[in-house]
């Protein structure tokens, strides 16, 4: 049947500039020393380059490759370099977790190590979320120096969302990167050149320690674009400034109007680009594009942006709605100006769920971003007038998956043309995956703005259709997947099958023919194997290079669309392939694949198949590497078969070795604190904030922690376990004074496992976050630190306070001087175990535990706390500090705190009707905030609910009426039925909640006696007799009861769990 000519399809390029290809190198596994040749051709990545870049001896002492890196299909090649025996850099893989970046500090900080002798400039390969976990150790990185530095190169590739969808999000980092020392450089690129220049500068500088966020997810992958590898050499004293100059590059783009009134200011990524090609088409939006994040340049900010400019909009790319973001913080700094009213500054914070929508939908974000004009403007089109947009879905191990990449030769050799070519795999939606090859074509000569593929050509689902061609190289895709919406109307749609056209017409759910008819598309099919099984002769290599040709030579015919004949499409291939493949004449093959291409006519309906199942969306989770020994690499796993790509994500104990991962969900990651016998969790803290005054002595604060993707879960009313760290001063201040190198190496034994299981770490580290050096000694410490005394006197005493004999003075210290392991220490000097002994004698801190402020129900993923912080003085005058509340109080907003779950007696009664009295002093307080949060959330479903009954009890009202406000609306829309507040210094006599319950005590006898109320009291332990003598006379009162009737209903209470108490 003959194929309708489409004359949408026909190229916008001349004849002589189509056939005028020049040989086109072929891309292989290849060595390092390879790239350099075939980098011209446009047929490697920016991100291979940058890889190339780093690894390279001349640029890194030694390469850290972090497994998250690996996952996201960056660090392979350099793996597979370092084996090969080039001149490539050695390598290290290490995992992420927390305090992973002491590995590196340790390396640039041992002054006696063989690393800083000789200078070592230190690359590490990691992701955001990578960064956000070893930000804090970077905390401790000293100075730069020509030979002694650290760089990061960063690929901005994430998993979200429950599909592990990749992401170029910045969401995990941006909060962190608030956390860096001065001393950093950040720099963030997003086209592939910008890629490769910026990481040639991040080994230039020689005075600063560099982040290099580059665009991983989308164009530095792409193939397409000439780059040269430069060659790298430091150059001592280079500045940043002369340094981007050098690359033309700006730490700030400005582009749109000139005259804007309106202007956007992004972090540079997809979605940076995307709105600069916006500015470009319309008129009154401006956008400011960040490349340099740090330093931060004011000035230089305020430079670029038009006079006119009256709005400016942040988007802030955040974990959370609500975390606020540094690069709003950093833009309203810098456009602050107090002595003349400049431009309103407002943010926007990007989620990662809304950047995915942002990507998928390119028009929501354009929808967004012309919204923010003050009129309203039509959504113009991205792409340039002469742009073409291939589309091919595979499988990764079909004969056909190799088929974009020949396309792609086909135009790279030509000058006039541009092609671009990005890959992604989606290996969760069908075993085995699903191949998506986007290859765009263009005039080189356009001066318009790089546009990222994901705007151009996205693959959203419900897709109005966008591709100017789209080819079905598996079949079984057209019946499990949504792939033909992506078609544009009129369009050819190329199937390879077996099939005849009858039966593929007929196979075909009923919504797939009715969008080909909606649409007009021209679907075509080509039984490729059996137009070439006969010339294969049974090699099955033969045969599976034929089919690739034979449907190269069908989609030449379809592009070149009405100009298409057997002679130019032959003309068109023989520039790449030569005159015959594999000893078949070109010709030959062109005129089988001319006369084999069929259309398939639905315009008359016709019998399908009824949908079973609805079609699934490609999701890109997956990326895919080729080392120089030929495997294949994805998401860091080397795999025997496609089939295990999505067991290694979903399953990653399939490929962890047997012991590194925790037997069940319940047991702790080893990876997280391995020292510790409970279930940990890392969370970040999203809020900290102080609820007293500044000039109040009690600094009582609330923290708001975001537990996403970690499977915290909690109880109303359970405890939150925190894993304080000590000091980071008073720990450096001690390893001076104990004359130990912070950054040495210390293995300590894993306790309970009787040394079976040991783990490593610096010993600041150890001395920070695990062992309690600050704590309160025991007897046995005194008697076990006797033993490494040298000085008589000091063997003496210490045996001494820890003998039965030395009890008084052992409690005077203990109690009155409140002294710590340290303080022993200093107090006798002679005694000066080795520094591991040390850290086994004094034992780990303890954690602190702390009722939760919230209810899971109401909150989602986030748990809340309400602390006080506790210090003292003692009586020599030293200052004490609480060691957990300390730590808690000096959290920073995006700092990962690591946490347990502790049950507790502080539980709701198991019918939502019974009534409950709570009695809070002070933080106390805080298990009854998520009662009353779960109360609420049940009334406003119409659950009914019993009576709430609310006392508490503190000093000031004005200073420590603790969430007042949440109260008195709890109280206004009826959740606390009475409430009994007790403001003790306020008044002339002093009044406490046992004075308030006394003035209910008909209702609470009433409720205990007759309607099972459960009574909570929380706090300190003071006011229990009282608070017990309060019910006890209620009960006398207005029950009828006797005095010790009344004591022992109370005490049977107790036995019920109606008399709950939790005080400290």
């Amino acid at each position: 049947m003959a194929i309708a000519a489409q004359s949408g399809t026909s190229t916008p390029f001349s004849a002589t500039t189509t056939l005028s290809a020049p040989p086109t190198p072929k891309l292989k596994a290849s060595s390092a020393n390879d790239l350099q040749s075939i980098a011209e051709s446009g047929a490697i990545t920016a991100s291979t380059l940058v890889e190339y870049i780093a690894s390279r001896t001349a640029s890194s002492s030694s390469v850290f490759v972090y497994d998250l890196a690996e996952q996201a299909g960056f660090g392979s090649l350099t793996k597979s370099w370092a084996d090969a025996g080039s001149e490539t850099a050695p390598v290290v893989s290490l995992q992420t977790r927390a305090g992973a970046g002491l590995s590196l500090v340790g390396r640039l900080s041992q002054g006696t190590s063989k690393d800083a002798a000789k200078g070592a400039v230190l690359t590490a390969y990691t992701t955001p979320s990578g960064l956000a976990a070893m930000v804090q150790s970077l905390t401790y990185l000293p100075p730069a120096t020509p030979t002694s530095r650290l760089v990061l190169q960063v690929p901005t590739v994430t998993p979200v969302g429950e599909q592990f969808a990749l992401s170029p999000t910045l969401a995990p980092s941006t909060p962190a990167l608030a956390l860096l020392p001065e001393g950093f450089t950040v720099l963030l690129s997003a086209t592939p050149q910008e890629a490769v220049d910026l990481a040639a500068l991040s080994y230039q500088l020689t005075d600063t320690h560099v982040i290099h966020l580059f665009d991983h997810h989308g164009s530095a992958r792409e193939t397409g674009h000439v780059a040269t590898p430069p060659i790298v050499l430091p150059e001592p004293g280079l500045s940043l400034g002369e340094g981007l100059k050098k690359a033309g590059i700006s730490a700030f783009e400005y582009a749109g109007d000139e005259n804007a009134q309106t202007v956007v200011v992004l972090l540079n990524g997809p979605l940076a680009l995307t709105a600069k090609a916006l500015a470009s088409r319309v008129s009154g939006l401006g956008v400011v594009i960040v490349r340099v994040l740090r330093p931060w340049d004011e000035q230089a900010l305020r430079a670029v942006l038009p006079a006119s400019v009256k709005k400016v909009h942040v988007f802030d790319e955040v974990p959370t709605e609500t975390t606020q973001g540094a690069l709003y913080l950093d833009v309203f700094a810098a456009l602050l100006n107090p002595l003349e009213r400049g431009p309103v500054v407002k943010a926007h914070r990007v989620v990662p769920a809304r950047t995915q929508e942002f990507l998928s939908n390119p028009t929501s974000f354009l929808t967004f971003v012309t919204d923010l004009l003050p009129s309203p403007v039509p959504i113009p089109s991205l792409a340039a007038p002469d742009l073409k947009k291939l589309l091919f879905f595979s499988t990764p191990e079909g004969a056909l998956s190799s088929l974009p990449r020949m396309v792609e030769t086909v135009f790279l050799p030509h000058k006039a043309l541009s092609s671009r070519l990005l890959t992604d795999y989606d290996v969760l939606s069908k075993p085995g995956g699903v191949t998506a090859d986007r290859i765009v074509l263009s005039s080189k000569q356009s001066d318009a703005p790089f546009v990222p593929l994901s705007a151009i050509l996205p693959i959203s689902p419900r897709s109005g259709g966008v591709a100017d061609f789209v080819a079905i190289l598996d079949p079984v895709l057209l019946k499990s997947h949504d792939v033909l919406s992506h078609a544009a109307p009129g369009k050819p749609v190329l199937v390879v099958t077996d099939a005849k056209a009858a039966e593929l017409a007929a196979s075909l759910p009923a919504e797939v023919t009715e969008l080909i008819r909606e649409r007009n598309l021209h679907l075509c099919t080509l039984d490729a194997r059996n137009v070439v099984s006969e010339l294969a002769k049974g090699n099955a290599h033969v045969l599976k290079v034929l089919e690739n040709v034979v449907v190269l030579l069908a989609f030449l015919r379809l592009y070149l669309g009405q100009a298409a004949t057997e002679d130019l499409v032959a003309k068109v291939a023989r520039a790449d392939l030569g005159d015959s493949i594999q000893g078949i004449d070109l010709t030959a093959l062109v005129h089988r694949s001319w006369t084999s291409l069929v259309e398939i006519d639905l315009s008359a309906p016709a019998a399908t198949e009824p949908a079973s199942t609805p079609l699934k969306r490609f999701e890109f989770n997956a990326i895919a590497v080729e080392t120089a020994a030929g495997d294949t690499v994805v998401n860091g796993a080397r795999l025997g078969s496609w089939h295990d790509a999505a067991k290694h994500i979903l399953f990653p104990s399939a490929f962890t070795p047997p012991g590194l991962l925790p037997a069940s969900a319940s047991e702790q990651n080893p990876a997280l604190r391995p020292e510790l016998p409970e279930r940990t969790f890392l969370i970040t803290t999203t809020v900290n904030r102080r609820l007293t005054p500044l000039e109040y002595d009690r600094n009582v604060f609330h923290l708001e922690f975001d537990t996403r993707g970690t499977g915290l879960r909690y109880e109303i009313g359970e405890a939150l376990g925190v894993h304080g760290w000590n000091d980071a001063q008073e720990v450096a201040a001690f390893c001076a004074w104990y004359g130990v190198d912070p950054d040495r190496l210390v293995t300590l034994p894993v306790p309970g496992t009787d040394g079976a299981r040991v783990h490593t770490r610096t010993v600041f580290q150890a001395l920070q976050q695990q062992v309690d050096l600050f704590g309160k000694p025991t007897k046995t410490f005194y008697t076990e630190l006797a033993e490494y005394a040298t000085d008589m006197a000091d063997q003496y005493a210490l045996r001494f306070i820890g003998s039965p004999e030395g009890v008084a003075t052992f409690k005077k210290l203990s109690e009155k001087d409140t002294v710590t392991f340290a303080d022993i220490l200093l107090r006798y000097p002679t005694a000066r175990p080795g520094i591991e002994v040390l850290c086994e004698l004094i034992g780990d801190i303890k954690p602190r535990h702390y009722s939760i402020a919230s209810s899971q129900s109401v909150v989602g993923d986030r748990v809340d706390l309400l602390v006080v912080s506790v210090d003292w003085v003692t009586p020599s005058g030293s200052p004490r500090y609480g060691q957990c509340t300390r730590y808690l109080s000096g959290l920073k907003i995006g700092q990962k705190v690591t946490v347990s779950i502790k049950p507790s007696v502080m539980k709701l009664p198991p019918s939502n009707t019974q009534p409950i009295i709570m009695a809070g002093l002070g933080t106390g307080a805080a298990p009854f905030r998520a009662f009353l949060q779960h109360r609420a959330h049940l009334a406003a479903q119409g659950i009914p609910v019993g009576p709430t009954y609310y006392y508490f009890g503190a000093r000031h009202a004005s200073q420590e009426y603790l969430y007042g406000e949440e109260i008195e609306a709890f109280v206004a829309d009826g959740t606390i039925a009475r409430a009994g507040l007790a403001f003790s210094r306020d008044g002339p006599r002093k009044v406490y909640i046992q004075h308030r319950m006394r003035e209910h005590g008909p209702d609470l006898a009433r409720m205990l006696w007759e309607e099972q109320a459960v009574f909570y009291l929380c706090g300190p332990t003071w006011p229990v007799p009282d608070v017990y003598e309060a019910l006890v006379d209620s009960l006398v009162g207005h029950a009828g009861v006797g005095r010790e009737e009344a004591g022992a209903f109370l005490e049977g209470l107790k036995e019920e769990e109606r008399y709950v108490l939790e005080v400290y």
